[in-house]
């Protein structure tokens, strides 16, 4: 019991600071944010998805919207999540999209409804011991075959803070033992950025598909 008082207690407050921060922060980060390049993963996403456009697509972790407008630009059904209430005000009047405002340790999504999620820097705050319930949770809302693509900083499978913000930093064995155990099927990875020696890509972009045996 005293353990789960304690995870209990340590997923609380790393719900609070990692929201906390980007709360805080929602303004600078659309400002300085605009013009990070991230199409070639919003390319991995759309050429995945085998379903007729436009798609229904979460925008997982969404923050102030850059990405969700892209995808609604594209012509699809887009809507975003995140737990920033400012941020999601920004997103939603940016985008024109609905944007639900939701803990990522605390979901509360439709069943087979998205086909496609798009997790750009956001599966990353969630730790380990959590990590499998929200997979899990992902899973549940993509219709079959739906696809979810991943971008999380790399790292040594080591979880820390940096300042305010809690994450999980997972190499590539690391994020497939958990990605499969959740039931997912993998598409593709790549590093990012393009084009540089590996040392200095510190991103690992990845797809998966929902396949129902």
């Amino acid at each position: 019991m005293a353990i789960l008082k304690n995870l209990v207690d340590e997923s609380i407050l790393i719900s609070q600071k990692n929201i906390g921060h980007y709360e805080q922060n929602a303004v600078s980060y659309d400002q300085g944010t605009q013009d990070h390049d991230v199409s070639q993963n919003i390319d991995a996403l759309i050429r995945a998805i085998k379903a007729k456009p436009p798609f229904q697509i979460l925008d997982f972790g969404c923050g102030p919207g850059r990405d969700l407008q892209t995808l609604a630009k594209l012509g699809h059904a887009a809507i975003g999540l995140e737990g920033s209430q400012k941020a999601a005000q920004i997103a939603s009047s940016k985008s024109g999209c609905k944007v639900l405002v939701q803990d990522f340790f605390n979901l509360n999504l439709p069943e087979s409804t998205f086909d496609g999620i798009f997790a750009n820097a956001s599966l990353f705050h969630i730790p380990n011991k959590l990590l499998p319930k929200v997979l899990g949770q992902l899973w549940t809302c993509l219709k079959p075959n739906g696809i979810l693509f991943s971008s999380n900083p790399r790292g040594n499978n080591q979880e820390s803070w940096y300042g305010d913000r809690f994450g999980s930093y997972h190499d590539l064995e690391g994020w497939r033992s958990f990605m499969t155990n959740a039931k997912f099927t993998e598409i593709e990875y790549y590093y990012r950025p393009s084009g540089l020696p590996f040392e200095q890509q510190p991103w690992l972009a990845s797809v998966w598909k929902k396949v129902i045996l």
